[in-house]
């Protein structure tokens, strides 16, 4: 690595909503499980927007970001060709030079919580971002744990189109901008289906099996499942409330899933912001083309609840996905008000430390599901490099009707972007270290 001493970073100044860009020392290692990367690409999440709020509970500064692709410049001493067997591959193969993506947060990929895939849980996890591990809003960036944490491309992208061979699959031609959205908003949206469209109670109108024989559990001989299903009973009604970055990721992964299991839906896609909802739509139209099953229809907080009564007859939704990423109590609300008995919500916003706004009791009278928590990106990881490779037309471009990225910056921009995400006035918005 370069012997400079200082590097350009956005750093977070408390109580809130001061945004600075300074002069800092280059991080090193400090540890022989430690990388050192030099950031190519950072992105703007929303739940950035909770430090940027001062809602953390912070009280020093630090580095701001938790997405960023970039290339390792440094390695600690376990990197070396020969390592213990159960320690992750990536100790012996990584190098310097090779491009890597970064899960959002650090996972060792050793403990139980790594081996059986909940990474997000990881022993040792921390989020970028944060005083004790500074983000990647950096023109470099330390990553502890660095063999169970990072993504090498190279070798992703080469995993990916192994197991396409029978396709005749060359290696995938991926724009930079769309691998940083691998880091967490991508995974986190198909994360979010995937929990939705695998819940027990949502396996009815998957299966076209009564609950509770839509479950692979049942294997009861000579047991029949009534035969009581109408044509309606089948038709899976969602809602996606949010549709800011994940919200977006969420709506994508979910009509990628039905369309290719063929499935009969109705999804209602809701946000308060009309340009939100204007790029859905472009998106939706892009992805609904030659598809004979199912119907996406964007609407307004207040049109929705007209939208699903109608749909459901009063009934409400089979599944709503809570994608505000910010994680606010009105959307929680709302999931609640539009999910159906024995329905479920699952929620991947990232909530402050405001309660929840129902009480057990109406959740019990209502038999509903509640699902919360962080994806584990790692876990996701194919699924959703799987999606973007396919979806290039949607996560590809930057600024286009459909693109996800809405622009590119360099680091003087970077108070005005806070500022304008904070209003909703933009949408995902990548810096460039070194523009």
């Amino acid at each position: 690595m370069s012997p400079s001493v200082d590097q350009l970073a956005i750093l977070w100044y408390p109580p809130a909503y001061d945004i600075r860009v300074e002069k800092v020392s280059v991080p090193r290692v400090e540890h022989p499980d430690d990388a050192v990367v030099k950031v190519r690409l950072a992105g703007l999440c929303g739940s950035d927007l909770h430090l940027y709020r001062g809602t953390e509970g912070i009280t020093e500064p630090c580095i701001c970001g938790h997405e960023f692709v970039g290339e390792v410049v440094e390695l600690g001493s376990s990197f070396q060709p020969s390592v213990p067997c159960d320690r992750p591959s990536l100790y012996s193969t990584l190098k310097v030079g090779d491009r890597v993506i970064s899960p959002f947060t650090v996972s060792c990929g050793e403990c139980h919580f790594c081996r059986v895939g909940f990474t997000c849980r990881c022993a040792e996890s921390r989020l970028f971002g944060t005083p004790n591990t500074p983000g990647g809003q950096a023109q470099y960036v330390r990553v502890p744990k660095a063999g169970g944490t990072l993504y090498r491309l190279d070798e992703a992208l080469a995993a990916y189109t192994a197991q396409e061979l029978e396709a005749q699959c060359s290696t995938p031609r991926l724009a930079d901008s769309s691998l940083l959205l691998l880091c967490d908003i991508l995974p986190t949206g198909v994360f979010a289906a995937f929990q939705a469209l695998n819940h027990p109670k949502t396996l009815p109108m998957m299966t076209s099996q009564p609950y509770p024989h839509s479950s692979a559990l049942i294997t009861l001989k000579g047991i029949l499942a009534p035969s009581l299903h109408r044509p309606q009973d089948t038709v899976l009604l969602i809602a996606v409330i949010g549709l800011g970055p994940v919200g977006v990721c969420a709506c994508v992964a979910m009509l990628d899933i039905l369309h290719a299991k063929g499935l009969d839906f109705r999804l209602v896609a809701i946000d308060p912001i009309e340009a939100r909802r204007n790029k859905m739509a472009s998106i939706y139209s892009k992805m609904s083309r030659d598809q004979e099953r199912g119907y996406l229809e964007v609407a307004s907080i207040e049109d929705s609840r007209c939208i699903i009564f109608e749909w459901s007859n009063g009934v409400g939704c089979n599944v709503v996905l809570e994608a505000s990423v910010v994680g606010n109590s009105s959307a929680l609300s709302l999931a609640y008000e539009l999910v159906r008995p024995f329905g479920c919500i699952t929620s991947v916003g990232a909530h402050s430390d405001s309660a929840v706004p129902f009480t057990g009791r109406e959740l019990y009278d209502k038999n509903v599901s509640l699902d919360f928590g962080r994806c584990p990106v790692r876990a996701m990881f194919p699924m959703a490099l799987d999606l973007l490779v396919r979806r290039q037309d949607i996560f590809g471009d930057v600024g286009g009707e459909v693109s996800l990225v809405d622009k590119v910056v360099g680091f003087s921009e970077a108070a005005t972007m806070y500022q304008e995400f904070d209003k909703g006035k933009c949408g995902k918005v990548l810096f460039d270290p070194w523009k």
